[in-house]
């Protein structure tokens, strides 16, 4: 079961209640996904605690090897899955899209197999003994996202499994099929029960899997309203939660930059999976120095990146996922043409095609407190807003809400991590924007939720701290 005809065979239904899947790029169908309810969740619960007992057993070795066999079976299907997801998804077979987040679900899962977590010796002197261990906690109930349904879901997965959970995963409902195919890859090789999906809507499915008793943990990635809703409804059980919420992260271009230079990076920052991404650069805070030529050097770049239906290898960015991220983009945009910001380039969408294309667009000459600034728009459209105070700057960037990530421009590298302290965010990158790394802890701050994700932080996420004293 490794290429595309194969995996769509095994993960689309014809009884039941199903859902018709289209290609967001063309409006083609691409086969129907399963709807289940409750009662599936309930069984699937009871599933994956009857067999949490036993695979918390296994010593972390065994549960090691387990995870760098199905991180080999995901390999050995990566291009299958990357067909896949570029279909129901929209992201582009090449660049930092499709082939990307399959490999990076490789990555990660063997990340999280080969992490070292030794027993921590806490105090061993004349007053005593003392040590920390991480025992498993149950069943972890996952809730992944539809903008990186395959890589993100792995994250919620490969350290539970590792730190001897056992898993249910309810996907996003409009990229189901990617994380079903994903997680019937991976249970050709993990026990039977280690590893479970429930496909259905989040009003019903996702809100009894947060209520459920027997869930020990909630891992959710998704929007801040909906974490809230999540953390309402956990509350009675007392449920431990990692929440990955909305972004809208600002970056600080200084004065001494090289334009030209940190351009592509910018670049990549904003538009990585067409803007998609919850830690991407979604508004930009430029000197006044060097404002025209970051504004310039930036549409250059932009200008160059082709657009199109994924399957097609020389397209980088793609149509936005649905419709309803198409309308809050296109009502954002046209927000900012009314208050008389400058349009550079895009900002012209065709309303009436087949997918959901809206073009790169980069917005200038903008107020900082414009709706396009405020709100996450979650898409190809970057404001660039004019500063001339760089402590006027780090107010903008620090009064919203949220704080996921941030970044700041400057060829001096002192001065940019000295003003990276004064920013709210949990992660501040330098020079670049919303590089992640398997061993790197990340997650937010503010309302950008709590909890972190990667490493050995990461697997004590989703552990119980004891201690053995004595």
């Amino acid at each position: 079961m490794n290429n595309y005809a194969e995996l769509l065979a095994a993960v689309t239904a014809n009884e039941g209640e199903t859902r018709e899947v289209f290609d967001p790029a063309t409006g083609e169908l691409i086969g129907t996904a399963p709807v289940q309810d409750v009662a599936a969740l309930e069984a699937a619960i009871d599933k994956a605690e009857a067999a949490q007992p036993a695979w918390a057993a296994l010593s972390d070795d065994e549960r090691k090897a387990y995870l760098h066999r199905a991180a080999d079976a995901i390999e050995a299907a990566s291009e299958g899955l990357a067909e896949l997801l570029s279909r129901e998804q929209g992201k582009p077979l090449n660049g930092p899209n499709a082939r990307f987040e399959v490999g990076g679900c490789v990555a990660w899962t063997r990340a999280a197999a080969d992490t070292p977590l030794p027993v921590e010796v806490i105090i061993d002197d004349e007053s005593g003994y003392a040590e920390m261990h991480y025992r498993p906690l149950g069943v972890v109930g996952a809730i992944s996202p539809w903008n990186w349904p395959m890589m993100i879901s792995i994250w919620q997965i490969a350290p539970s499994l590792r730190m001897g959970n056992t898993v249910v995963i309810k996907p996003a409902e409009t990229t189901t099929l990617s994380v079903l195919a994903l997680v019937a890859v991976m249970n050709q090789v993990l026990p039977e029960g280690v590893l479970n999906i429930v496909p259905g809507p989040g009003r019903t499915v996702g809100d009894a899997l947060t209520r459920s008793p027997k869930i020990a943990k909630i891992m959710f990635t998704g929007s801040t309203p909906v974490g809230k809703r999540i953390i309402e409804a956990s509350a009675p059980n007392v449920t431990r939660l990692t929440l990955e919420l909305g972004g809208n992260d600002a970056g600080i271009v200084l004065p001494d930059v090289d334009p030209a230079a940190i351009a592509q990076d910018l670049f990549w920052g904003a538009f990585i999976n067409t803007g998609q991404t919850c830690a991407a650069l979604k508004r930009l805070y430029v000197h006044d120095d060097v404002y025209d030529a970051v504004v310039e050097e930036l549409a250059k770049v932009a200008a160059q990146m082709p657009m199109g239906v994924g399957l097609d290898e020389n397209n980088v960015l793609g149509p936005l996922q649905n419709k309803a991220q198409f309308d809050i983009v296109d009502k954002l945009v046209e927000s900012a043409k009314a208050s008389g910001a400058r349009v550079v380039m895009g900002g012209d969408p065709d309303r009436d095609a087949a997918g959901y294309f809206y073009p790169t667009t980069i917005v200038a000459d903008i107020d900082p407190h414009q709706e396009l600034v405020l709100e996450e728009q979650f898409g190809p459209a970057l404001p660039v807003i004019r500063y001339s105070d760089v402590d006027e700057a780090v107010k903008l960037a620090n009064e919203l809400e949220v704080g996921l990530g941030a970044s700041v421009w400057s060829s001096d590298r002192d001065r940019a991590r000295a003003l990276a302290a004064r920013i709210e965010a949990g992660t501040v990158w330098i020079n670049s924007h919303g590089g992640l790394h398997p061993m790197v802890p990340f997650g937010g701050a503010k309302q950008s939720g709590y909890g972190r994700e990667f490493g050995a932080l990461g697997l004590k996420a989703v552990a119980e701290p004891q201690v053995v004293s004595g």
